[in-house]
C-alpha cells in the first residue's frame, strides 16, 4: 500500500507531472492495442479472403473474412464486463497490464496461423478464436486507459486528456497500415500473400514488451483510491449490477456513440477494399489511409479540447451532421482513385467522425460514479462498438454485392445510423461540469 498511499500525497507540481506521465502511458498503450486490433481489419479487407477463403469467389471471400473481423466486436462487451468488474474492485492499473498481454499474445499468433492450403478451414477457425481474444482484451483496455487519464486530469481538461486514448486508435492504425503498406509495396504479390503480411503481426511481441514496461511505471488512479478507501466491498453490489439497475444511461450512451463506430469500421474495412475494387493500387490506398489517420489524431484532440469549452454534446452532434453530409463526397473521392484523392477522402471522413470520437472518452466516462465507472464506461463503449461496428462491414459489403456494386445502400445505411446517434446525443445529459468525486 505504500506506493498507493504516496500517490495521494503528491504536491500540485508532482501531480501534474504524474498526470502527464499517465496520459503518455494511456496513449502509448492505446497505440499498441489498436495497432494489433486495427491491423487485423486491414488484413481482413485485403489479405484474409484469398489466404483463408481461397475456395470462394472473391466478393464472397471478402464478406467471409470481414465476418471473422466481426468476431472481435462480439467479444468486446464481454471484455468490458470482466475487466470492468475487477477494475472497479481492485484497480485500473493491473487490468491494463492484463489487457495488453492478452492482445499482444493473440496478435503474434495471428501471424503464425497456417493458410487454408495447409490446414483447410481450421485456419479460419483459429482466426476467429484469436480475434475473440483480441476483442476481450480491447474490451478491457479502453475503459481502463481512459479512466486513468480522466481521473488524473485537471477537471477543466478532462475531455482533452481522455481523448489521448482515442487518439491512440488512429496512431496505432498508422503504424500498422504503414508497415503493411511497406511490405505490400516492396514484396512481390506472391511473397506478400505468402509471408509478408504476417510480419506486422509478429512485431506485436516487441510492442508488447514496450507497452508493459511503460505501464508498470504509472501510479493508480487517485479517484479510485479515494473511493476504494471509503467502500465496504463486502456490502456493495457488483459494478455490473449497479449498471443494470439503471439501464437507460447505458442504452443512451451506446446509441449516442454508435455512429462513430459504424463509420469507422465501414471506412477502415469496406472503404479500403472499395478503393482497391475501383482500381486503386493497394499500396496507394494504404498510404492514403495513413495520411487520413494523421489528420485524425489532430482532429480528435482538437475536438476534445473544444468540448472542454462548449460541452461534449454540441461537438458530437455536429459530427453526426457532418458525417451525413460528407459521406457521399468521400466515396466519390475513393472512386476517383490515386493516392492524393484517396488521402483526401480519408481526411474528409475524419472531419465528421472524429467530432464524435474525440470527446467520446469523457462523454461516456463522466456518466458514471467512480465505484462503477470502469464497468459502465467499458460496457457503454463496447456496446456502441458492437452495434455500430461489429457487423457493419459485413452488412455493407453484402449490400454492395447484392446491389450490383452500387454505393447508394452504403450511403443510406451510414446516414441513418448517424441520424440515430444525433437524436440520442440530443436526449443525453451534458457532463462537462460534473463532479467526478461523487
Amino acid at each position: 500500500m505504500t506506493s498507493i498511499d504516496s500517490s495521494l500525497n503528491l504536491s500540485n507540481t508532482e501531480r501534474q507531472r504524474e498526470a502527464r506521465r499517465v496520459v503518455q502511458s494511456s496513449f502509448l498503450g492505446s497505440v499498441l492495442e489498436f495497432y494489433d486490433f486495427l491491423l487485423y481489419g486491414v488484413a481482413a479487407a485485403l489479405v484474409f479472403g484469398p489466404v483463408f477463403f481461397s475456395n470462394l469467389p472473391p466478393t464472397v471471400a471478402t464478406v467471409a473474412s470481414l465476418g471473422t473481423f466481426a468476431a472481435g466486436y462480439l467479444a468486446r462487451p464481454v471484455g468490458g464486463i470482466i475487466f470492468g468488474h475487477f477494475g472497479d474492485r481492485i484497480g485500473r492499473k493491473s487490468m491494463l497490464l492484463w489487457s495488453l498481454s492478452i492482445m499482444g499474445a493473440a496478435s503474434c499468433l495471428v501471424g503464425l496461423v497456417p493458410p487454408e492450403s495447409s490446414i483447410g478451414p481450421w485456419g479460419a477457425v483459429i482466426l476467429v478464436v484469436l480475434r475473440l481474444m483480441q476483442g476481450v482484451a480491447l474490451g478491457g483496455e479502453w475503459g481502463g486507459a481512459t479512466l486513468m487519464a480522466l481521473e488524473h486530469a485537471d477537471p477543466k481538461k478532462r475531455g482533452y486528456m481522455a481523448a489521448f486514448v482515442n487518439a491512440g486508435a488512429p496512431a496505432g492504425g498508422i503504424i500498422g497500415t504503414l508497415i503493411m503498406g511497406l511490405f505490400s509495396a516492396t514484396l512481390s504479390e506472391a511473397d506478400f500473400m505468402s509471408w509478408g503480411w504476417r510480419v506486422p503481426f509478429l512485431l506485436s511481441a516487441l510492442m508488447l514488451a514496450l507497452g508493459l514496461y511503460i505501464r508498470l511505471k504509472v501510479s493508480e488512479s487517485p479517484l479510485f483510491i479515494a473511493a476504494a478507501s471509503q467502500e465496504d466491498k463486502g456490502k456493495t453490489a457488483a459494478p455490473i449490477v449497479a449498471i443494470v439497475r439503471s439501464p437507460r444511461t447505458i442504452l443512451v450512451v451506446a446509441l449516442a456513440c454508435v455512429a462513430s463506430f459504424a463509420l469507422q469500421s465501414t471506412i477502415t474495412t469496406f472503404g479500403l477494399s472499395y478503393a482497391v475494387d475501383q482500381g486503386s493500387k493497394r499500396e496507394d490506398v494504404l498510404f492514403g489511409f495513413t495520411i487520413g489517420q494523421i489528420a485524425a489524431i489532430v482532429l480528435i484532440l482538437a475536438y476534445a479540447r473544444l468540448s472542454d469549452r462548449v460541452g461534449r454534446r454540441p461537438v458530437m452532434i455536429f459530427g453526426c451532421i457532418a458525417s451525413i453530409v460528407l459521406i457521399y463526397p468521400m466515396f466519390e473521392l475513393l472512386k476517383a482513385g490515386g493516392i492524393m484523392f484517396t488521402a483526401l477522402a480519408f481526411v474528409v471522413f475524419c472531419i465528421g467522425q472524429n467530432a464524435i470520437y474525440g470527446p467520446m472518452g469523457a462523454f461516456i466516462s463522466e456518466q458514471f460514479p467512480t465505484g462503477s465507472r470502469y464497468t459502465g464506461a467499458s460496457v457503454g463503449y463496447q456496446l456502441a462498438s458492437l452495434v455500430g461496428a461489429g457487423f457493419t462491414p459485413t452488412i455493407v459489403a453484402s449490400l454492395y454485392a447484392a446491389s450490383d456494386r452500387s454505393i447508394m445502400p452504403v450511403l443510406l445505411l451510414t446516414g441513418a445510423i448517424s441520424a440515430i446517434s444525433g437524436v440520442f446525443l440530443w436526449l443525453s445529459k451534458e457532463t462537462l461540469t460534473r463532479d467526478l468525486t461523487k
